[in-house]
């Protein structure tokens, strides 16, 4: 079975609390739940992680890279946080490991502050999806389906 791997960024285990006008009422439970429904339809492995942590994110990316290298796995949907604009080191691991990447956003980050709007992740990920809500996960990992 192909396996996808979900990673969440900071603050991310924040969902349902965390300013809900902006990032909606459901939980990261939530969009965990979706995603194995979604994988589970398509029938792959999904495994959902988050960390606030930049150095673990990085690390399962490493580890990402050389499944995707090694057949079992065909790619990453990430939501990267705020990490998305400060963290050029998650942009070289992803670069460094070779990682099939879709980067996910719940809001529409173009239309929030400006310093929202660059993405060092956007220029190694093969797709952005930006302001669909829990629906760009699945969006995401049905677009791995078809690379």
């Amino acid at each position: 079975m192909k396996k996808v791997l979900v990673l969440n960024g900071p603050n991310l285990n924040l969902l349902g609390t965390r300013e809900p006008q902006i990032y909606g009422r459901e939980t990261l439970a939530d969009v965990e739940r979706l995603c194995q429904q979604t994988g589970a339809a398509l029938g792959l492995e999904v495994t959902c992680r988050q960390s606030n942590h930049e150095g673990q994110l990085i690390d399962w990316l490493h580890e990402a890279g050389r499944e995707i290298a090694a057949g079992p796995m065909i790619g990453v949907v990430m939501n990267p946080g705020a990490y998305t604009h400060t963290s050029i080191a998650l942009h070289d691991a992803i670069k460094g490991a070779g990682v099939t990447l879709i980067e996910v956003h719940l809001s529409n980050v173009h239309a929030r502050e400006p310093w929202r709007r660059h993405s060092y992740i956007s220029p190694v990920a093969r797709g952005v999806i930006a302001g669909l809500g829990l629906q760009g996960y699945v969006l995401g990992i049905e677009a791995l389906t078809r690379l």
